[in-house]
């Protein structure tokens, strides 16, 4: 059984989805969602535990057609390490959904919804376990196609929907192209689309031209997929005016599906070694990261609207993501690991919070949340604790993640590029001030409408609280974790 778990998980919600569509009654359909995504959480657990027990990597051979003329579905250590932050993520994202679903979507849409959900899903399981370049840009498009339509289903609240869809579509399909185009070039130059054969094949036309446009190619669409500054212009509407419970799952899980992806092209087919690679590349990729960091933490201090607030911050936070790809070591991709893994939590705890609020009073803004911390003060609480996550406020898991991109930063004497990350990280507290202060410190304005909360509204947010919390002070697991994932791609001492 166990060599059927890595298609397994990807097939669960992939065969749900139509079944979910043809279902007529509203919770039908979100149970379905619920089942698979949790089928699917369970199924993440055991090839990570099985991973980390056994240390070998799990391939699996579609139709039982052996690489490199089959495709094939590969659990590694890097691989394992990402499928339980997309479905746990997706789990409690579909646990919050019920409600949020039911206050912004209109009933009749609710079976296309979770179809359009679970689809979402499939694709970005799909990204992260298969071992074919092309079957990864399949998987692409069937979660961005699906993400597009989920997004577009805010406009029934939000009319603004329509074109932060319309523009998420637009440059996703750039992106895709750009990333296709450097598919054809690494066909043409290498016959296969096998992943591992790729990374063999290339070893002898690495020094060609058009080895290195392919991977120009590739890393400007996933620039794009992945929202790195300064291609980050989709994003920011998409998390805005999509559903509540959309923005907590992509704000949490599609980006970060895409930084695994380059992760896994540039260094596991590239190779570390490949011309040109850790000086133009890396350089660039450093100073867009850098930047990033900056544009979207001083974007977020001049916002007022929650849910674009924390948008722009997850701009900064893929900057450090990249900072960490960037530094081009081991202790580097470690980092970007662990923030990858870290970032996903303390968001999708964000955006569930502000979701809660948001189906109480339309949207979350600094005037609608003024003074409500004694009337929600769990909801609050979890924004409170996920926005010092961000900041990096020792013992939480966001301590970590700047603790071990400072690490790699200072193992290479970036000394100011660390610098300039701490900056960066210590800025984050003047957005979060301004949450504290119209939360706790400003009266409730007459004639506000009194919120209330209840488990359902915010015990999905307190379960990612008390992950973020609990790999901030147990860190240990995660880091030997992210530190495998890493050496996957190179090598290196701890």
């Amino acid at each position: 059984m166990m060599q059927h778990l890595p298609i397994l998980q990807v097939l669960l919600p992939l065969l749900g989805a139509p079944l979910a569509a043809l279902l007529r009654g509203r919770d039908m359909a979100w149970g379905l969602a619920l089942l698979l995504t949790g089928a699917a959480f369970l199924i993440s657990i055991v090839l990570f535990g099985h991973q980390q027990i056994a240390g070998e990597t799990l391939i699996y051979d579609l139709g039982g057609w052996p690489a490199p003329i089959g495709i094939v579905y590969v659990i590694d250590a890097a691989s394992a390490l990402v499928l339980p932050v997309i479905s746990g993520i997706a789990f409690i994202a579909t646990i919050a959904a019920r409600r949020l679903v039911e206050a912004e979507i209109d009933g009749r849409d609710h079976a296309l919804f979770y179809a359009a959900w679970l689809l979402t899903i499939a694709g970005m399981l799909g990204q992260v376990t298969t071992g074919d370049a092309f079957n990864i840009f399949v998987f692409l498009e069937i979660s961005s196609l699906s993400a597009y339509a989920l997004v577009a289903m805010g406009a029934g609240r939000d009319r603004r929907a329509l074109p932060a869809a319309f523009n998420y579509l637009i440059l996703g399909t750039v992106g895709a192209t750009f990333y296709v185009i450097g598919l054809g070039l690494l066909y043409m130059l290498t016959g296969t689309l096998n992943l591992m054969d790729l990374s063999e094949r290339l070893a002898d036309v690495q020094s060609t031209r058009a080895a290195f446009t392919a991977l120009a190619f590739i890393a400007l669409g996933l620039f794009l997929k992945m929202a790195l500054f300064p291609l980050h212009f989709w994003l920011v509407p998409a998390y805005a005016h999509a559903p509540s419970a959309v923005s907590a799952l992509m704000a949490a899980t599609a980006t970060k599906v895409s930084v695994y992806v380059l992760i896994r092209l540039v260094f596991g087919v590239f190779g570390i070694d490949f011309p040109g690679l850790a000086d133009a590349v890396g350089l660039l990729v450093l100073t867009l990261g850098i930047a990033g960091a900056f544009v979207g933490t001083l974007a977020a201090i001049l916002e007022t609207d929650l849910k674009k607030l924390f948008a722009q911050s997850s701009i900064a936070q893929l900057g450090y993501m990249a900072i960490g790809i960037g530094a081009m070591s081991a202790t580097g991709l470690a980092a970007a690991f662990i923030h990858l893994f870290n970032h996903a939590l303390m968001k999708g705890a964000l955006f569930l919070a502000i979701g809660a609020i948001a189906s109480q009073v339309g949207r979350a803004t600094m005037g609608s949340i003024q003074g409500v911390g004694r009337q929600i003060p769990l909801t609050m609480t979890a924004i409170l604790v996920g926005g010092l996550a961000l900041i990096g406020v020792p013992l939480t898991a966001g301590f970590i993640s700047k603790l071990y991109l400072m690490r790699a930063l200072l193992e290479q004497d970036f000394w100011l590029l660390a610098a300039l990350t701490f900056i960066s990280s210590a800025l984050a507290l003047a957005y979060v001030w301004k949450i504290i202060e119209a939360a706790w410190l400003k009266e409730r304005p007459k004639g506000a409408p009194v919120l209330v909360e209840t488990p359902v509204h915010y015990v999905p947010a307190w379960l990612m609280v008390i992950a973020t919390i609990g790999f901030g002070i147990f860190a240990g697991p995660l880091v030997d974790a992210a530190y495998a994932a890493a050496h996957v791609f190179i090598g290196g001492a701890r």
